[in-house]
C-alpha cells in the first residue's frame, strides 16, 4: 500500500498534450528553485547552530591545569577534521574555518594575556536565545506531516487520531521529478518530428479503416436483428460526435448516411403512438413486451438523430461552432449538405413515420436558401414527394407549410418554391361542396332511429358493432375515394389562396410567372364563382404592359383554360386574349430557346381546338397566315411544331385551302400589319412561305411543307409518313 502511495502517477496523454514546452520549462526552473532556496535556508540553520555552540565554549572558564589537556585534544581533533576529505565540506564551512584560523579564539589564545573572557558575551545573547527555541533534534530529518484521522471516543472523552504521512527522500523526489519531465517532452516532441507526411496520412488511413468497419458491423448487427440490437443504434448514433480532428468529418458524414439507410430498412410501415398509462401498466406476452420496446427505442433514437441533424444545419445556418469541436467552417458547409441530403431522402422514403411533419418544417424553409445546392435538393425532394403521393396526407402538410413560408416572407421568396405545386397530383376535386361538406358513405343510425326500430338488446348490439366498424375504418390501408378527394380540395383550396394573393398584393413580384403557370395547369379545378373576377384580373394584368412576354403567355394560357373548362357556361368574350396573342407572335426569339414555342402551341391548342364552334373562319385564316411566316424565323424543331399546327388547322376548319390559291377572295387587301385577327382581310392573300420552307435544310421542315402546299390530305402519296402523323 505504501509503495502504491510513494509512486508518481504518469501524467495522462491529454494532459501532456495540454501542457506546452514553455509550461514544462517554468516548472522545471521553479523546482530548481525551490530545492536551491531550501538548501541555502539549511546551510544558514548549520552556520547559526555551529556559532552558538562556539560561544558556549566561549563563555565557559577552563582551569589552567586543564588547558594543556585540552589542547592536546584539540590537537587530536584538528588532525581527525584534517584527515576528513574537504570535499565533503560545504564551502560556506571552508570559509568560516579558514576565518577562525586567522583570528584568535579561546582555543588559540594565549592565557596569559589580559583581554577579558566575556567580551562578546552581549553580542551573542540574542543568537544563544533562538537556539534554545530551536527543538532539540537533527535538522538532517525531514518534518514529518501529520494526517488528521476520525477521532475515537471512550468514557474519558474523545481521543484524537493522527497518522504520519510518508515524504519522499529528496534524491527520489529529483530522479521522479526528472524522469517525468523526460516523459513529458518525450510525449510531447516524439510525434511531431518522427512522423512524416506520408506516415501521417498512412496513419489517417488506417484510423479511417478501424471506423467504417466498426460502423459496417454495428450496421450490419442492427439490420440482422433490429428488435435485439436496437441498443446498437445508440452506439451508432454516439459516432456523430466523433472527436479525432483527422477523421471526424468523414466519419460523421458516413454514420449520416449509415443510419439513414438503417431508418429507412428497419422502420415499420405504420406510425408508432405512445402507449397510454392504462397500457403500460397491464401485463402482456413476451413477444409484445419486446415489440414494445423495440418501437420505443426506435422512435426514441429516430427523434435523437433527426435532433442531431437539425442542429448540424443551424449551425451551419448560424456559422457557429462550439468551443470544444473539431471541424472547422468549411468542413462543416459539407456536414450541413450531408444532413439535408439525409432529410430529403427520410422525408420521401418515410411520409408515414413519427416526426414526418417536424420533417416538412426543416425542409420548406430551406427551400428558399441562399445555396443553390440545398435549394435544388430540397425542391427535389418536395417534387418527388408530391409525384408519389397517393393519398394527400403530406402534401397537404407541405403545401400548408410552404404558404405559410411565402405569406411570412412577405411574397419575397424564391420562384422555385410555387413551382414545385405544379407537380401536386390533383386530377380532380369535390367542386359543388366545400372539404367539409363532404360525408363519408357508412352512415350509422341515429340514436332516435335506434330508439324507434330496435330493441333494447339489439341497440346494445349495434352498438358494439358500430363501435367495431370505426376502428376498422380508421385502421384500413386504403381510404376511400371521399377522404382523397376531401385532402385534394383542401390541399388545392390552399393553393389558390396562395395565389390569389399573391396577385392582388404582390403583382410585380418575381413570383407571378410561377404563378400564372400554376394558374394554367389549375384553372379546370377553380370554383365558378372565381372565374369572372379571375378573367378580369388576367386581363388587367395583360393591358398593363408591366408582363415579360412569357408571363403574359401564361395569363392567356390561364385564361383559355378556365373558359374552356366550367367556364363555357359563362358569358365572357375571350376576343381581347385572341388580339394579344396574334399581336405578339412575332416577339417569339427566333434562336435563343424554344421554351415560349411550347407555351404559344398550347395556348393555340387551346383556343382553337377546344374552341373550334366559336371561333370564326377569318381569325382561323389570320392566325394560319401569320403562323406560316413564323416559320421562317425559328428553329427548326419550333418550325415543325407550327407546321404541325397549321396542319391541325387546315384539317379542323374549313377553306382553309383558300390560301393555297393565290387568286383574291372578295374585297379588300391583306394587311399583315393589322393588329386585328378579324379585319385583316386573310382571305384575300396565299401561303408563298409554303414554297420557301420547301427548300429548307431540315428534312422534317421540307417534308411537312411540302405536305401542307398541297392541302394536307390523310391519305394518297402526299400523306405524312406514319411516324411523323402519330406524333
Amino acid at each position: 500500500m505504501k509503495s502504491r502511495k510513494n509512486t508518481k502517477r504518469v501524467p495522462s496523454f491529454r494532459k501532456l498534450l495540454r501542457t506546452s514546452k514553455i509550461k514544462l520549462d517554468n516548472k522545471l526552473k521553479n523546482k530548481q528553485y525551490k530545492q536551491q532556496s531550501a538548501a541555502k535556508k539549511y546551510r544558514k540553520e548549520q552556520k547559526k547552530l555551529r556559532e552558538a555552540v562556539r560561544d558556549a565554549i566561549s563563555r565557559k572558564p577552563f582551569p589552567l591545569e586543564e588547558c594543556k589537556k585540552k589542547q592536546v585534544v584539540e590537537k587530536h581533533e584538528e588532525e581527525e577534521e584534517e584527515a576528513l576529505p574537504l570535499d565533503m565540506m560545504d564551502e560556506d564551512d571552508l570559509k568560516l574555518m579558514e576565518d577562525l584560523a586567522q583570528k584568535a579564539s579561546f582555543l588559540t589564545r594565549d592565557l596569559s594575556s589580559d583581554e577579558p573572557v566575556h567580551v562578546k558575551k552581549r553580542k551573542h545573547e540574542n543568537v544563544m536565545d533562538k537556539y534554545e527555541k530551536v527543538p532539540r533534534r537533527m535538522q538532517t530529518e525531514p518534518e514529518k506531516e501529520l494526517i488528521h484521522l476520525l477521532p475515537i471516543k471512550d468514557k474519558s472523552g474523545i481521543i484524537p487520531q493522527t497518522m504520519e504521512k510518508p515524504v519522499l527522500s529528496v534524491a527520489q523526489d529529483e530522479e521522479e521529478d526528472t524522469e517525468e519531465m523526460e516523459e513529458a517532452e518525450g510525449f510531447s516532441a516524439e510525434p511531431l518530428p518522427v512522423l512524416s507526411p506520408e506516415e501521417m496520412a498512412a496513419q489517417r488511413r488506417q484510423k479511417l479503416q478501424e471506423r467504417k468497419m466498426h460502423i459496417a458491423a454495428l450496421a450490419s448487427a442492427i439490420l440482422s436483428a433490429p428488435d435485439s440490437n436496437i441498443k446498437k443504434l445508440k452506439e451508432l448514433r454516439a459516432m456523430l460526435m466523433e472527436q479525432d480532428p483527422n477523421v471526424a468529418v468523414i466519419v460523421r458524414k458516413l454514420v449520416m448516411v449509415s443510419l439513414m439507410e438503417i431508418f429507412k430498412d428497419i422502420v415499420p410501415s405504420y406510425k408508432i403512438r405512445p402507449l397510454t398509462e392504462a397500457e403500460k401498466a397491464t401485463k402482456v406476452k413476451k413477444e409484445t413486451q419486446k415489440l414494445r420496446e423495440f418501437e420505443e427505442g426506435l422512435v426514441s433514437q429516430y427523434k435523437f438523430y433527426l435532433e442531431n441533424l437539425e442542429q448540424t444545419i443551424k449551425d451551419w445556418k448560424q456559422r457557429k461552432l462550439k468551443k470544444s469541436n473539431v471541424i472547422s467552417l468549411k468542413a462543416y458547409k459539407g456536414l450541413a449538405e450531408i444532413a439535408v441530403k439525409c432529410l430529403c431522402e427520410l422525408l420521401v422514403a418515410l411520409p408515414h413515420f413519427n416526426f414526418h411533419n417536424n420533417i416538412i418544417v426543416l425542409i420548406v424553409p430551406l427551400m428558399n436558401d441562399a445555396s443553390k445546392m440545398i435549394s435544388e435538393l430540397c425542391c427535389e425532394a418536395v417534387r418527388k414527394l408530391f409525384k408519389q403521393d397517393k393519398l394527400g396526407y403530406a402534401s397537404l402538410g407541405v403545401v400548408k407549410v410552404i404558404s405559410g413560408l411565402v405569406r411570412g416572407r412577405n411574397y419575397d421568396v424564391r420562384p422555385e418554391v410555387l413551382k414545385v405545386f405544379l407537380h401536386l397530383r390533383i386530377k380532380e376535386v369535390e367542386l359543388q361542396k366545400d372539404a367539409e361538406d363532404i360525408a363519408p358513405k357508412k352512415k350509422f343510425m341515429t340514436y332516435k332511429e335506434k330508439r324507434k326500430n330496435l330493441s333494447r338488446m339489439q341497440r346494445k348490439w349495434r352498438k358494439a358493432e358500430e363501435k367495431l366498424e370505426r376502428e376498422l375504418l380508421e385502421a384500413e390501408a386504403s381510404e376511400s375515394k371521399e377522404k382523397k378527394l376531401k385532402l385534394h380540395t383542401e390541399t388545392l383550396n390552399i393553393v389558390f389562396v396562395t395565389y390569389f394573393r399573391i396577385l392582388k398584393k404582390a403583382q410585380k413580384s418575381p413570383l407571378l410567372p410561377a404563378v400564372l403557370e400554376g394558374l394554367a395547369k389549375f384553372a379546370h379545378l377553380i370554383n365558378v364563382e372565381f372565374f369572372d373576377d379571375l378573367v378580369i384580373v388576367l386581363h388587367s394584368l395583360i393591358a398593363s404592359g408591366a408582363l415579360s412576354y412569357r408571363e403574359s403567355l401564361h395569363c392567356i394560357l390561364s385564361a383559355f383554360h378556365i373558359l374552356s373548362g366550367q367556364g363555357d357556361v359563362l358569358n365572357i368574350d375571350p376576343m381581347k386574349f385572341y388580339t394579344h396573342l396574334y399581336k405578339t407572335l412575332f416577339s417569339l426569339h427566333a434562336g435563343r430557346t424554344n421554351d415560349d414555342v411550347e407555351i404559344v402551341l398550347q395556348s393555340l391548342d387551346v383556343m382553337f381546338a377546344r374552341r373550334r364552334k366559336q371561333v370564326s373562319q377569318q381569325r382561323a385564316l389570320a392566325f394560319l397566315k401569320r403562323l406560316s411566316t413564323l416559320a421562317l424565323h425559328v428553329l427548326p424543331n419550333s418550325s415543325v411544331g407550327i407546321l404541325a399546327t397549321n396542319r391541325v388547322f387546315m384539317q379542323m376548319f374549313p377553306r382553309m385551302d383558300l390560301l393555297l390559291d393565290n387568286e383574291s377572295q372578295g374585297s379588300g387587301v391583306y394587311l399583315p400589319e393589322l393588329d386585328e385577327p378579324e379585319h385583316c382581310n386573310a382571305q384575300n392573300t396565299a401561303l408563298w412561305e409554303l414554297h420557301l420552307l420547301q427548300r429548307h435544310y431540315h428534312p422534317t421542315v421540307r417534308t411537312f411543307a411540302a405536305h401542307l402546299s398541297v392541302g394536307a390530305p390523310a391519305e394518297g402519296s402526299a400523306a405524312l409518313p406514319l411516324d411523323l402523323s402519330q406524333r
